[in-house]
């Protein structure tokens, strides 16, 4: 009977024994310890661009990115690029030349394409990408070839964000205007325009090509 007793004693307390070997061994039973990874921000979504400050005589080119908002009517509204074949794809409508039209006349245009379909349709159209304004620079600039432009962007501005090289004939710079063949040019001396606090300078037109001999 004792050695009974003794021996249910061992059994009851031999756990107690392996888990205090085992914390003098240094290698105690540790739980898992909870994740404290920080949560990654939520991404930001990118800005929607604004309507650009166009002229009202702003003639809409292929490229250009435009919105078209018909009141009341959301599923006709919406943000269309033009393409390169000048036209724009709006619902209901299908194909339409929008290159070659100032926003009003285009705005006018759509008011009397959709009347066949919507009750006295108010449409508005704005510019949110001006991308089919561009000129050309060549010869002593510090980066020649195609240089995008925004509406009413002058000669001087396009020469600052081109930039000169030391070797630019500052006072024999011209601008190359129209047609191949029936090209004009347009003169502009840097020099003087900077001398008499001209800042301004001639605008540019878009297909213009800036020469610095």
């Amino acid at each position: 009977m004792r050695f009974f007793c003794c021996t249910l004693i061992l059994i009851c307390l031999f756990p107690a024994f392996a888990v205090f070997a085992q914390q003098r061994g240094g290698k105690p039973v540790l739980s898992a310890a909870p994740s404290t990874a920080p949560t990654p921000p939520a991404p930001v979504p990118p800005p929607t661009p604004g309507p650009l400050t166009v002229s009202p005589n702003y003639v809409i080119g292929a490229d250009d990115s435009l919105k078209i908002d018909v009141w009341h009517e959301t599923q006709l509204s919406g943000t269309v690029p033009v393409r390169p074949d000048g036209k724009i794809t709006l619902p209901l409508l299908n194909d339409i030349q929008a290159a070659g039209f100032t926003p009003m006349q285009l705005e006018a245009d759509l008011t009397t394409r959709l009347a066949k379909f919507v009750t006295d349709p108010v449409v508005s159209v704005t510019v949110l990408g001006a991308n089919s304004q561009h000129i050309f620079m060549v010869g002593e600039v510090g980066r020649p070839g195609l240089l995008q432009i925004t509406p009413g962007m002058t000669i001087l501005q396009a020469i600052a964000t081109a930039g000169l090289t030391p070797y630019s004939n500052k006072k024999k710079i011209y601008i190359l205007r129209g047609d191949p063949g029936k090209q004009q040019k347009v003169f502009f001396d840097y020099n003087k325009a900077v001398k008499k606090g001209d800042m301004q300078g001639v605008s540019l037109v878009p297909g213009d090509t800036i020469v610095v001999p």
